[in-house]
């Protein structure tokens, strides 16, 4: 969005394409993420090390194909990719081909062996997984107005906003599905999140073989936030959503309309927990007996339980989409 149309109406799609992917939008800036938001890839190194126990399930799953691949949507600056890479047993490393979707450049220390591309390879056998990556799909705003009549949100460069058109077509109908607010209290909201299913189905198609997952703030038609969820952050602050490129925004995820046939839904506690990431503290004697192994014990249990905290990161939602393989996490209990 340019400084000439700063002062133009657009529906906050358009406005956050711009803002976060355009030439000098968010996701341009050198600092990367990283610099605004801290994400489980940033949390701990249990995060990739839980990722990697993942990919090993899917290879067994898949019989332990050569090439075994492991892509990673809205890779940042490459920590997850490069994490999980380090954690995999050297047999599976060596059989594993890598790859980072970003539309940031890459960064010129990353490991000669990931492949950097702006979109998700077609044909892949393995793991494509999306850690915080929908959320940021930019979606629709609509606002029920003084009748009830759910009309989409218009929003200039400094975060103005008014009321357009009254939602219609493919979009309406997605309210009335996955969010209804016909009839409903002025002012209320919802994000249509049509975007988020259409870039969800044709990331999973790429997939040949394997397993699919997106893990994100999220939240079910049982329990939709009557407002909405769009916010902005900045320099690990939330703060006011301002299309300008300035911040980044974001709004939770309606990952069960996401969900194609045959996926689960489950909570990040759940997931950690199914793959090894408890957070159970090391027994106290460990502490007389083997102090510095009890130290270390000690902060992985931190590490792990903040990953898995209730009101906290654990209640991201997991959506694991398999294709034409079984269920790699068959005892851990969806929610």
């Amino acid at each position: 969005m340019t400084a000439e149309r700063a002062g133009e109406w657009h529906g906050w799609r358009a406005a956050a394409e711009a803002a976060l992917y355009g030439p000098d939008g968010f996701y341009r800036r050198p600092e990367g993420p990283a610099g605004h938001f801290r994400t489980s890839v940033h949390a701990s190194p249990l995060f990739a090390v839980a990722v990697a126990r993942l990919l090993c399930r899917v290879d067994e799953a898949l019989g332990r194909p050569d090439p075994l691949g492991f892509v990673d949507m809205a890779a940042g600056r490459g920590e997850l990719v490069t994490g999980v890479l380090a954690a995999l047993p050297a047999e599976v490393a060596a059989r594993t081909r890598a790859y980072a979707v970003e539309i940031a450049g890459r960064p010129e220390a990353l490991d000669h062996r990931i492949e950097w591309l702006p979109e998700p390879p077609p044909g892949i056998t393995g793991l494509l997984f999306a850690n915080e990556w929908l959320d940021n799909v930019p979606v629709e705003v609509a606002q029920a107005d003084a009748r009830g009549v759910p009309r989409r949100v218009l929003v200039r460069r400094d975060g103005t906003e008014r009321l357009g058109e009254p939602v219609a077509g493919p979009q309406a109908r997605w309210l009335a599905r996955w969010w209804p607010l016909a009839g409903g209290a002025e002012g209320t909201r919802a994000e249509i999140g049509l975007p988020r299913d259409e870039a969800w189905a044709a990331a999973a198609g790429t997939l040949d073989r394997g397993l699919a997952v997106a893990v994100d703030y999220a939240h079910t038609a049982a329990h939709r936030p009557p407002f909405g969820t769009l916010t902005g952050f900045r320099e690990g602050r939330e703060t006011a959503p301002v299309p300008d490129g300035s911040c980044d925004l974001t709004a939770h995820v309606a990952l069960d309309a996401c969900a194609l046939p045959g996926a689960r839904l489950m909570s990040q506690r759940d997931a950690l927990r199914g793959l090894g990431i408890t957070g159970a503290r090391p027994p106290l004697e460990l502490a007389s007996t083997r102090p510095a192994e009890y130290v270390r014990a000690l902060a992985s249990a931190g590490e792990a339980a903040e990953l898995t905290a209730t009101g906290g990161l654990g209640d991201f939602g997991w959506l694991m989409q398999s294709v034409g393989i079984p269920d790699v996490l068959p005892d851990v209990l969806t929610e």
